[in-house]
């Protein structure tokens, strides 16, 4: 399960598909108002959460568009060398973007979005040069993906419904482009909005007795089945052992008072401090507690006239763009992990 070919050239999902990075059923409940995963198809009342034409439409623009991303020690020449690759076997730069953090012996980031006809018959002949660049002495940590199948998303929720509604409103609307396999939670409530979608709901209910038993169900419906796991509002802690399965691939959404307003009622004790600002961050997920790679990060500006209402209704706006801005980078390999930061070519 996963996706980018890092260092390997190897391709997954058909000819054309995701390239596959990482490692990679049973469980949950049957699909929300019997539509097929993703909500690509409808009956009776339910909306396509994308059509068949727009899947078709995305397939096509980006038949023939691939992307480089590269990490390695900063030296001369990097530019013109995956540059030359390129060219060499047929392809046309359309964005290419960089950084160092240091020119003079720091570490190197690189993303190109080429295009190459026929990409599938000259994708083999590119990783395979990037892997003798690789293999040459360069240190060169790379993947290549190619994004005309969308990535399969699972977005794990609890009760609030805001961030989900916002990504589902997106990925209609085709802002994001991602095909949405499930909706997990550990709680009932927000069935229905999946099944107005024709998306796959399971409820994995998660007690201190059942929470080994909730993760292993969780992680049957996700094996081979999703490239990103998104927590929109998850309230439940995920061990190493789910972390593990998705490197990197774990995007959470929580409000930005961390470490300074803890506990269950954040906002009424933002309100009794007196802030001036609320926000929202989103982070990859790691072992240490909301503490993983931040992606993107958002502010409001509130005063004295602000209630607790206002507060969480201000931060509830704030979670749903943030969230969404650092799923549509994730989505279009614009983001690259460094240590404990991102370099986010937006």
């Amino acid at each position: 399960m996963g996706r980018g070919a890092t260092g390997r050239g190897a391709t997954g999902r058909g000819a054309m598909g995701r390239a596959v990075m990482g490692s990679g059923g049973p469980g949950g409940v049957a699909p929300a108002g019997g539509g097929p995963a993703g909500g690509t198809g409808a009956r009776g009342g339910v909306r396509p959460l994308v059509t068949p034409a727009a899947v078709a439409a995305h397939a096509e623009q980006y038949r023939d568009i691939g992307r480089v991303l590269v990490t390695c020690p900063d030296r001369p020449g990097i530019v013109a060398a995956i540059s030359g690759l390129l060219f060499r076997h047929g392809a046309n730069i359309t964005e290419l973007q960089q950084y160092s953090t240091d020119p003079f012996g720091g570490t190197f980031f690189l993303r190109i979005e080429f295009h190459r006809e026929d990409l599938a018959d000259g994708l083999p002949g590119i990783e395979e040069g990037l892997a003798q660049l690789a293999a040459g002495g360069a240190a060169m940590r790379w993947r290549v993906t190619t994004p005309a199948v969308r990535q399969r998303v699972a977005i794990f929720v609890s009760k609030a419904d805001h961030a989900l509604q916002e990504l589902l409103w997106r990925t209609h609307a085709g802002e994001l482009e991602m095909d949405v396999r499930m909706v997990v939670s550990n709680h009932p409530d927000l069935h229905d909005i999946a099944a107005g979608w024709g998306i796959p709901y399971h409820h994995l209910p998660v007690t201190p007795q059942t929470r080994d038993e909730a993760e292993r169900r969780a992680l049957a419906l996700l094996a081979s089945q999703v490239d990103l796991v998104v927590l929109a509002r998850y309230m439940q802690v995920l061990t190493p052992r789910f972390l593990a399965a998705f490197p990197d691939r774990i995007i959470n959404i929580h409000h930005s008072f961390l470490p300074a307003f803890v506990g269950a009622d954040p906002y009424s004790a933002a309100a009794r401090r007196g802030v001036k600002l609320i926000g929202a961050t989103a982070h990859y997920v790691t072992a240490e507690l909301d503490a993983g790679p931040i992606i993107e990060q958002g502010t409001e500006r509130v005063d004295h006239r602000h209630q607790v209402a206002d507060l969480r209704r201000i931060g509830r706006h704030v979670e749903r763009a943030v969230l969404a801005r650092a799923v549509g980078w994730h989505l279009q390999d614009r983001v690259i992990v460094h240590s404990n930061t991102t370099i986010v070519f937006a």
